[in-house]
């Protein structure tokens, strides 16, 4: 089992039935989608914790090597993207490690989703579509679909019914929404069902996306 990251813990009620592990952006920590919890007005019931990882400190190569918290490297930002494959499987353990506490904790895999923005939402792509058992969903906001080559192989067939909530911004300068777009495609293609939304916004997130995800989070736990 891999070491357990550091990470932020929000309970919308005592004694949780559920939970939502969301991962923060590339340079960002478990602090910065904090704020959402109570902006989502999440009912009482289901009492649902939130846990924010701090992603692992690693050099990243796109800016000058300095060290970030980061999920993974990476290498370049225009044409074919380098991925670090390494750094993506690495980080998809310690995920995993966090699925398994909650379910040490009385939290099915199927009482919890997966959410993460950008480089976060790459990594609940990545874990969300390959974990062996049925997840309550996963949330990927912003980001695209890494290690795309090997996913048809290493789906998992638990989750090909599991709901995802994928968005982006129209006008993101960091992520292009066509680059999200063909990941979803590629999702898509092996048999997903995605609840797509796409905002007049950058890469960041808005007031009707925290709506909208709001009324899946209810939807898919039971809230």
């Amino acid at each position: 089992m891999a070491d357990l990251l550091d990470s932020l813990q929000v309970e919308t009620a005592p004694d949780p039935t559920a939970a939502v592990i969301w991962m923060h952006g590339l340079g960002a920590d478990g602090h910065d989608f904090e704020p959402i919890v109570p902006e989502l007005g999440l009912p009482e019931r289901p009492a649902i914790r939130f846990v924010f990882p701090h992603a692992p400190l690693r050099p990243v190569t796109i800016n000058q090597g300095h060290v970030m918290r980061a999920w993974y490297d990476i290498r370049a930002l225009a044409g074919v993207r380098r991925e670090d494959e390494a750094g993506v499987r690495q980080s998809a353990q310690q995920v995993e490690a966090l699925i398994e506490r909650e379910r040490q904790r009385g939290i099915a895999p199927g009482r919890l989703v997966l959410a993460g923005f950008s480089q976060g939402g790459a990594m609940a792509l990545q874990v969300g579509l390959r974990h062996r058992e049925r997840l309550a969903g996963v949330l990927a906001l912003s980001c695209y679909l890494p290690l795309s080559a090997t996913l048809a192989a290493e789906a998992s067939p638990a989750n090909r019914g599991a709901p995802i909530f994928w968005a982006h911004g129209v006008h993101d300068p960091m992520i292009p929404l066509a680059m999200a777009e063909h990941g979803r495609e590629q999702v898509a293609a092996l048999g997903y069902s995605i609840e797509w939304h796409q905002y007049p916004m950058p890469h960041s997130v808005s007031a009707e996306e925290i709506a909208d995800i709001a009324r899946w989070l209810g939807r898919v736990l039971g809230a």
